[in-house]
């Protein structure tokens, strides 16, 4: 669930890894905040020094600040949605969402703590009782930190109300709520939440009723590979190449598929293009290093695939593929070790038996 979160960060905040931006400032400050009664000024405290200190990332000083004013009667307005965001960037979501609950009940009308107890719910995986609060708070404009309808959109998701989540996206992207693209919007959505029957659903609607739709042959390109059918994967993304022919990533799946068919000189010509359309990709040179071996020229090989070594040394796709360049190209010592290097990188992370203690 969280993973839906921390990818989507271009001009707003992902919904998923929110933090509100007057928190979001100087992490490292935090370690000088104490949460002394020094840190509060003799002159009292006060709300907005409350919000200053969490502005410079001093978050526990901040919270000593809110802690002395909600003794006050009655309390600030704004004391505990403070509060609540203090809570919710130090991941403690159960106190968040009751510090939120509390704003809500003091200002029923306050929609930035509307938005983010709808969040908050979200992510303690209770999307049944965080649409209600999303779908008032999407009523009004919405804040430059949250983007209230993309959650909305991923509750309505885990409660099986697909229109509606297409409605929340097309409005996150600003699509009329039926048109084709809004239906493939959110069939990408929908397979990222590994909802592929629908997803697949929404792209055939999509595709009824615009044939030359970009993107939509790709996206049932894509699930088609997944699933292993190359044939109905070749077909698709070779349909989404001829609408859409600059499309890197496409030529990628593509090449991927001629790969995985045997298909090598084809894959040569698609990866290519993938290079050449996006350099700073592994994806298209690990796979040309494979078809380029698979035609028997690996040599030729070696050369993309310790580029994308360079590019990325952990992965250990490409120390296997460079391992069976190698032993093609008879250098046995040289294949063992990058077979060991991509052994060693795939347990990285195992689990270590505990250390025993000598007698």
């Amino acid at each position: 669930m969280e993973s839906e979160l921390t990818t989507r960060s271009r001009g707003r905040r992902a919904a998923g890894t929110l933090l509100v931006l007057s928190l979001a400032c100087g992490v490292a400050g935090a370690q000088a905040a104490t949460g002394d009664p020094a840190n509060v000024p003799a002159a009292g405290p006060s709300y907005q020094q409350a919000q200053q200190l969490a502005s410079h990332g001093r978050l526990e000083a901040a919270m000593a600040v809110l802690n002395v004013l909600a003794q006050k009667q009655p309390e600030p307005v704004g004391v505990e949605r403070l509060r609540g965001e203090i809570l919710y960037q130090k991941q403690m979501l159960v106190e968040a969402n009751a510090a939120f609950a509390r704003a809500l009940a003091e200002d029923p009308a306050d929609r930035e703590a509307m938005e983010m107890r709808g969040v908050t719910l979200y992510r303690l995986a209770r999307p049944a009782e965080a649409i209600p609060l999303l779908e008032r708070a999407n009523q009004t404009v919405s804040s430059a930190n949250i983007d209230p309808e993309y959650v909305l959109g991923l509750c309505y998701m885990d409660v099986k109300r697909y229109d509606d989540a297409r409605h929340a996206f097309a409005q996150q992207f600003g699509f009329a709520p039926d048109s084709p693209a809004a239906y493939v919007a959110t069939a990408r959505l929908l397979l990222r939440r590994e909802f592929t029957a629908e997803a697949i659903a929404f792209v055939d609607h999509a595709l009824a009723v615009d044939p030359r739709l970009p993107m939509a042959h790709q996206l049932l390109g894509e699930i088609a590979l997944a699933q292993a059918n190359l044939p109905k994967a070749i077909a698709e993304l070779e349909s989404e190449e001829r609408l859409n022919p600059l499309n890197g990533n496409l030529y990628e799946h593509l090449g991927d598929a001629y790969v995985r068919n045997g298909q090598y000189e084809k894959a040569r010509k698609v990866l290519n293009r993938a290079i050449l359309l996006e350099p700073n990709d592994t994806g298209p040179y690990i796979l040309l290093g494979e078809a380029l071996t698979g035609l028997g020229e690996p040599a030729e090989a070696v050369h993309y695939l310790a580029h994308a070594e360079q590019m990325d040394p952990g992965n250990a796709v490409t120390h296997t593929q460079l391992g069976r360049a190698y032993r093609a190209m008879g250098e046995r010592q040289l294949a063992a070790r990058e077979y060991e290097t991509a052994v060693a990188i795939q347990h990285r992370n195992d689990p270590k038996p505990a250390q025993t203690q000598e007698k």
